[in-house]
């Protein structure tokens, strides 16, 4: 049997503020066993995209229903164990969270990465990071490091823009939700979950057809959760085969979902 019921693919994008409309913000769901998965555009205004703070409040909503959902977003959840330790940080997630958004308060009204980045506030200066710093699952699958701006492809500033988000959804839901693999490896049964993903490993398997390369990411990452839950690839992708030293690391780092 499915663990899941519903399954959300968000492309993520760090750019502006997190009130701003943006075409890099998608959101595609695929529900049940049959149908393409389909786009959720946001609720009616004079904004035509998404913004961070209106996903942050639809995942919200969404979460809380009772309905085992399954969430993949393309930016970090973590950073490097060195960031750990050059920043004398204790190995432990929802600390680093609370750490994390003190220094970088990208939820905030009217910030921009760059402006922390810049010392026009926050305090970013005192929590770099350096982009020779790799988590183990970037190395694995050759993605660049969530401290690499300014460069094609990087997540650098959707990780940046994203993490205060989901200390907020950890906030609003509890026990609601599981953050895999930070809460453990396994997600309890019935219970909706949240997940990195780098859709880079499965867009080749799924035409883009007339998607914008937003659109596609979002929609790839919605069907994948859903086919792979029901052939049995998610309890695999879930339970990587690492080494003891490298699972330890994981649940700080976090992992990229699918990768080996």
């Amino acid at each position: 049997m499915p663990a899941f019921e519903r399954y959300i693919g968000i492309d993520y994008s760090g750019a502006e503020t997190p009130e701003s409309s943006l075409k890099g913000l998608r959101i595609y769901m695929a529900e049940g066993d049959d149908g393409p998965a389909v786009e959720v555009p946001p609720p009616p205004s004079p904004r035509k995209y998404w913004t961070r703070r209106g996903i942050a409040h639809w995942l919200a909503e969404r979460l809380a229903e009772d309905m085992p959902t399954l969430v993949g977003i393309d930016h970090g959840f973590s950073f490097p164990i060195r960031y750990f330790e050059v920043h004398h940080l204790p190995p432990d997630w929802p600390a680093f969270l609370d750490d994390f958004q003190r220094h970088w308060p990208t939820d905030a009204d009217h910030t921009y990465v760059d402006f922390i980045r810049d010392g026009v506030c926050g305090n970013g200066a005192a929590r770099m990071g350096n982009p020779r710093w790799r988590r183990i699952c970037e190395t694995r699958c050759r993605a660049k490091s969530v401290f690499h701006f300014d460069v094609q492809g990087a997540v650098a500033k959707s990780t940046h823009a994203g993490i205060p988000w989901l200390r907020y959804l950890r906030q609003q839901l509890g026990e609601r939700v599981h953050f895999w693999p930070f809460e453990g490896w396994d997600i309890p049964a019935g219970r909706s979950a949240l997940a990195e993903v780098y859709p880079a490993l499965w867009k080749h398997a799924y035409p883009a057809g007339n998607l914008t390369p937003d659109q596609h990411d979002a929609y790839v990452v919605a069907t994948w959760l859903r086919e792979a839950d029901r052939d049995r690839r998610l309890r695999a992708a879930l339970n990587p085969e690492l080494t003891f030293h490298d699972r330890s690391i994981a649940v700080v780092e976090g992992w990229i979902l699918g990768v080996r």
